[in-house]
C-alpha cells in the first residue's frame, strides 16, 4: 500500500509541473502622423542579431551593385576571398569640384536641398546616408564607389545653374498605369513627388517625403475618405494642415518640418508637402472618394 501511495503522489506532481502558456498579440500600428521627424524612432523590440531584415520595396527594385563590405567573410571553406570595401572618394571635410557634382545630383533625386558649395559636411553626409539606406548600400554618410556609381546611373551631369543652386534637374515621374484615367492622387516614392491627375493629365506637382523604414507609407490604390482642413495628430499632438486621409490614419498634409529640413527628416507614415500655397489650392480641388495611388 505504501508504494501504491507513493507513485500516485509522484504522478501528480509531475502532472502540475507541466503547465505552459503563451501569449501572443498583434495589432495594426496606428499611424497619425505629424510633421516631426520619425527618423530616431525605434521599433518596439529589436529582432535578434541572427535575424535578416527584409529589404525594402527601394531596395528590392535595384540592381545592387557588385562591391560589398570588407566586413563580410567568404563562407566557411569557401576558397573565394571577401571583396575588398568599396573605396571611398568624398567623406567629411572634403572640399572640391566633385563634392559639388555630388551635391547637384543628390539635388536631382531630392535628397539634398540647399546650394551646392563644394564642401562636404554634415548636410551632405546625412544626405547621403538616406540616399545609402535606400538603396541597400552600407549607411556610412561616405560616398565610396559603389555610391557614386549608383547615384550616377540614376542622375544627368549637372548644368551650370544646377551647379550654382538656381535649378534642379529632378528626373522626370512616370505616373503608374492607375493614375491614367479619372481624378488621382498620383505619388511616386521613387522621384518623391506627389502629382494630381485628372484623366490622365497632370494638373499640378509637389515635393513630398514618406515615412521611415519603421513607420512606413502604405503603397497601393486608395481613395480619400476625410478631408481636414485644420487637423491636428492626436497621437503627435501636431499640426497636420490640410489633411487628406487616404488609410487609416495616414494622409497627404503639409508638413512645417519638411519645410525647414527637408529628407534630413521623415513622417509617421503620412505623405508630407513642404509647399504649403499648392497644397492649399489642391486641398480645394480634392473631393472625398477621389483615387489615391503610391507607388514606386
Amino acid at each position: 500500500m505504501r508504494r501504491i501511495h507513493l507513485t500516485t503522489v509522484i504522478a501528480r506532481t509531475l502532472a502540475a509541473a507541466t503547465v505552459l502558456t503563451v501569449t501572443a498579440a498583434c495589432g495594426a500600428q496606428s499611424d497619425k502622423a505629424s510633421g516631426a521627424p520619425a527618423a530616431d524612432q525605434k521599433p518596439a523590440a529589436a529582432a535578434p542579431s541572427s535575424q535578416t531584415t527584409s529589404p525594402t520595396a527601394d531596395t528590392a527594385n535595384d540592381n545592387r551593385p557588385n562591391g560589398v563590405s570588407g566586413a563580410e567573410a567568404a563562407p566557411a571553406g569557401s576558397t573565394t576571398a571577401a571583396r575588398p570595401a568599396p573605396k571611398i572618394l568624398m567623406a567629411a571635410g572634403t572640399q572640391g569640384a566633385q563634392v559639388k557634382e555630388l551635391q547637384a545630383r543628390l539635388a536631382q533625386v531630392g535628397w539634398f536641398d540647399d546650394t551646392p558649395t563644394g564642401t562636404y559636411g554634415s548636410v551632405t553626409s546625412a544626405a547621403v546616408k538616406g540616399f545609402q539606406s535606400k538603396r541597400g548600400l552600407p549607411t556610412t554618410g561616405s560616398a565610396d564607389t559603389a555610391t557614386w556609381q549608383r547615384l550616377a546611373a540614376m542622375t544627368t551631369k549637372p548644368t551650370p545653374q544646377e551647379l550654382a543652386g538656381q535649378a534642379v534637374n529632378k528626373p522626370k515621374t512616370k505616373l503608374d498605369k492607375r493614375c491614367m484615367t479619372g481624378r488621382v492622387l498620383c505619388i511616386s516614392k521613387t522621384t518623391r513627388t506627389l502629382n494630381w491627375v485628372v484623366n490622365g493629365k497632370v494638373q499640378s506637382s509637389m515635393d513630398v517625403r514618406f515615412g521611415s523604414q519603421y513607420t512606413p507609407t502604405r503603397e497601393g490604390t486608395f481613395k480619400v475618405f476625410l478631408k481636414s482642413r485644420n487637423h491636428v495628430s492626436s497621437i503627435y499632438h501636431t499640426p497636420m494642415p490640410y489633411a487628406m486621409f487616404f488609410s487609416g490614419g495616414q494622409a497627404v498634409h503639409y508638413s512645417s518640418d519638411f519645410a525647414k529640413r527637408g529628407y534630413a527628416g521623415a513622417s509617421h507614415g503620412c505623405v508630407n508637402v513642404r509647399d504649403k500655397a499648392k497644397l492649399a489650392k489642391l486641398f480645394d480641388q480634392v473631393r472625398v472618394n477621389d483615387k489615391v495611388v503610391v507607388y514606386w
